[in-house]
């Protein structure tokens, strides 16, 4: 296996710089904000009592994050769509945002194609590409950005200008102090987990040992669902491994029961639960009960907390912490993070189809 401490493993397989746009989020979550508050939104967007953030990939967890964040708030009533379909249910008090970091996603095109002929009030988030042309045409507003990766690396720019855009509409207390604390957050926390802080002393490097060879499975409840869904797609496309995600309370009721078989499957897989404070009671004795049913059929698994102080701090120090893990157990593979073949053979297979 080769080390992780080794500095010349990072110039050798990160061909692409994928380590560089992790070390950035911070500063791309502040930029991020900083153009969304100062972006033009028409003044009757506010008259709205549903939005439906359309996108795939890593320009919908933006929208994943939005709503779990503002789930307990009556109004807007958030919803991701990841279909080639607009709900039926859209209508005139509906804003409809179209996150597409290429512009060409093929769902969210089809489904803004949608909404263009509906009476919601629209807006796109993207660098580029059809989606911006269809737009224009339009007249529908375009955040535009201007962050140069992947789409799952510029994860900054699909979470604050949702937030940005939810307060300036009046939905939601003014979070800059929040942004503020979070991004410094990550700058410290960035700073302990970078490539040249050891093993013994970087958590995301001796988590992603743990995991190399296995399966992962991350566990997570309440405002963490969604960076369960996160560290999984991270594995997935930084690392090119298997991961899936479950969530409490949920799991308790069907997944524990099939720990048993294969038995050769046990030592195989690593259950990764995330935490942070502020979850239901019950739900933090389900961890805990879930850990011994884990420990008692030979799984091996790991509890992990956020940091910070509020909501936001703990959705995004956990997802820093998983792309890092994610690039790490790359580096363990010996494979580039930032390429995507599998996707790009897909999209071709499909341009066939047309």
């Amino acid at each position: 296996m080769v080390s992780l401490d080794d500095r010349d493993l990072y110039i050798k397989t990160d061909k692409s710089g994928m380590r560089v746009q992790i070390h950035g989020l911070p500063g791309q979550c502040k930029r991020a904000w900083e153009k969304a508050l100062s972006f033009n939104i028409p003044f009757d967007y506010s008259d709205v009592d549903k939005v439906v953030i359309l996108g795939m990939g890593g320009s919908a967890i933006g929208g994943d994050f939005l709503r779990s964040l503002t789930a307990s708030r009556n109004r807007p009533i958030i919803t991701v769509n990841r279909e080639y379909d607009l709900p039926a249910w859209v209508d005139a008090r509906t804003l409809v945002i179209a996150a597409s970091y290429s512009g060409n996603t093929e769902e969210t095109l089809s489904s803004f194609s949608q909404a263009l002929n509906t009476k919601c009030k629209k807006l796109v988030i993207s660098t580029g590409g059809k989606i911006t042309t269809l737009a224009a045409e339009s007249g529908v507003p375009v955040f535009g950005i201007d962050h140069v990766s992947q789409p799952r690396a510029a994860v900054g720019y699909s979470l604050l200008p949702l937030l940005a855009f939810i307060q300036r509409l009046g939905f939601i207390e003014d979070k800059s102090a929040d942004v503020g604390s979070m991004a410094a957050l990550l700058e410290r926390l960035s700073g302990n987990w970078q490539e040249d802080i050891p093993v013994s002393e970087n958590r995301a490097k001796a988590l992603a040992l743990k995991l190399y060879g296995k399966v992962t499975v991350i566990y997570a409840a309440g405002i963490l669902t969604d960076v369960a869904r996160r560290w999984k797609t991270q594995i997935n496309e930084n690392s090119k491994a298997w991961a899936f995600f479950e969530t409490l309370p949920e799991l308790n009721h069907n997944a524990i029961v099939g720990y048993r078989f294969p038995a050769s499957m046990s030592h195989n897989m690593f259950v990764v639960l995330l935490r942070c404070p502020g979850l239901h009671p019950r739900t933090q004795t389900r961890y805990t009960a879930t850990g011994e049913l884990l420990e008692e059929n030979c799984v091996p698994f790991e509890y992990v907390d956020s940091d910070g102080s509020d909501p936001l701090a703990h959705i995004m120090s956990l997802v820093l912490l998983g792309d890092w893990v994610s690039y790490y157990l790359a580096m363990l593979n010996e494979v580039d993070p930032t390429p995507v073949p599998e996707i790009d053979f897909l999209k071709s297979r499909l341009a066939e189809t047309k």
